[in-house]
């Protein structure tokens, strides 16, 4: 399926929400899941508040300051609308926390109110540390963006740079101009329509199996299983140098240890594959063609798997399985994503299903395994300063445990070089195990020593 145009500052706008975007936003309300991107930045120093209000500002005029509004088609295309810049999506806490509550307090920002819809769509939050230190958030629906998105979106705040992505206000068409603009969108989209039901047909053929399988059930029964839960989380701070020191000497590049990094983590977390023992990669690999691309959601999932059991002895597997894996994924992209066009029509009752074929959640117990690079240093200036310590995540909030352990639990790797550091944040829930912040912290730092890495766990 050729790529969509996406509408870019300085050509005539187009505020119909991408297949991929509108994909995603369907397939969540339909799982009744939210997804949400979060950057955390911890200052040691006094914190700038004028200049967070003004990072604040300059994010309601970018990248972030949209919406999304449905077709009153039922099967209609979505529409990105503008979202005006507002205050109530700046809060400062009063009273100082402990810092060894930073997570607990970073999980309780992912659950406040926040819909791509309705509004707001992002938020910032500001929390003192009982020991002078404050912490900063900034969450994000991933309805609106990814992280590429998230990183040109915060850049153009930190440097006071403006988008006017020409999108109109909430409301500006009637019903019946709606629904005319909307039919004549749908005529113009059914040439591509009618080609992918003919390329459905042959991949129905082809994943027969798959998507004949019911969905897993939850394992636990009994009450509880529909309990929210609070998914551990942990960040992990390593020099530049001695990161890239150590996949040298292990035969990789500073990739590949990440990919053996979460796939020696998957191994002592007894996320393996259990036909052969190997772990499963879903890396996400930005197709974004440039900086004015305003798509929200610009990426190609690439899928890697290697035995986990030499990667702390040797990289050369995840470094091959890696290039493959990226290689395919360019050149070949899943037949699956070939469907997006299908996705108004499909029943919310499928997407279950239609979910785990795309990921192999039932078989492959996959690990979402996410690599930022280099990251422009400009990002830790929320304030207009560098705060000491900058991480970032990708989190299912709200999630039920009952959807956890139909999705046999989760393990998500983010990583990124900043200012010197390597940084990587890691979720983890695994379906009968204990599962807690101290549990995961235990498995991460038992990873490190396995790699002969040193760092800063918070």
């Amino acid at each position: 399926m050729a790529p969509e145009a996406r509408g870019t500052q300085g050509s005539e706008p187009d505020n119909v929400v991408p297949y991929a975007d509108q994909a995603l936003f369907i397939a969540l309300r339909g799982t009744g899941q939210e997804a949400v991107m979060q950057a955390l930045w911890i200052y040691e120093h006094p914190i700038d508040m004028a200049g967070l209000k003004q990072f604040h500002h300059n994010l309601s005029h970018g990248l972030l300051a949209r919406r999304i509004e449905r077709s009153p088609l039922p099967f209609g295309r979505l529409r990105w609308i503008a979202a005006p810049a507002t205050e109530t999506n700046f809060t400062v806490a009063q009273q100082p926390r402990d810092r060894a509550e930073f997570y607990d307090w970073a999980d309780e920002q992912v659950n406040l109110p926040l819909d791509p819809e309705w509004g707001p769509a992002w938020r910032i939050s500001v929390q003192p540390l009982s020991d002078g230190a404050t912490a900063v958030s900034l969450v994000i629906s991933h309805c609106i963006a990814d992280g590429g998105a998230s990183v040109i979106a915060v850049l153009d705040a930190v440097n006071s740079t403006k988008r006017d992505l020409g999108l109109p206000p909430a409301h500006s068409r009637t019903r019946s101009r709606a629904l005319r603009d909307d039919l004549r969108r749908l005529r113009t989209d059914l040439p591509e329509i009618a080609r992918t039901l003919r390329r459905a047909a042959t991949v129905a053929r082809n994943r027969r199996k798959d998507l004949s399988r019911p969905s897993a059930p939850s394992t636990a029964g009994g009450m509880g299983t529909s309990d929210i839960v609070l998914v551990p989380s942990a960040s992990v701070f390593i020099d530049g140098e001695l990161w890239d020191g150590r996949a040298s000497s292990l035969g990789g590049n500073s990739f590949s240890l990440v990919a053996g990094f979460a796939g020696r983590l998957a191994f002592n977390l007894g996320r393996t594959r259990a036909s052969d023992g190997a772990v499963t990669l879903m890396i996400p690999v930005s197709v974004r063609e440039s900086l004015e691309d305003t798509g929200g959601n610009v990426v190609s999932i690439a899928n890697a798997g290697f035995d986990p059991g030499k990667v702390t002895h040797d990289l050369t597997e995840p470094r091959t399985a890696v290039r493959e894996g990226i290689k395919r994924a360019r050149e070949a992209p899943d037949e699956m994503v070939e469907l997006l066009p299908l996705i108004p029509f499909v029943p919310k009752r499928a997407f279950g299903r239609l979910v785990d074929a795309t990921f192999g959640f039932s078989t492959d117990l996959p690990v979402s395994c996410s690599n930022f690079g280099d990251v422009p240093a400009e990002l830790t200036l929320a304030d207009g300063t560098p705060a000491e310590y900058l991480a970032f995540r990708g989190v299912d909030r709200q999630v039920s445990r009952a959807s956890l352990e139909r999705r046999h639990g989760l393990l998500t790797v983010a990583s990124a070089r900043i200012a010197g550091r390597f940084v990587l944040s890691v979720i983890s829930y695994q379906v009968g195990s204990e599962n807690t912040q101290s549990s995961l912290r235990a498995v991460i730092a038992q990873t490190m020593g396995e790699f002969e890495l040193e760092g800063t766990v918070l």
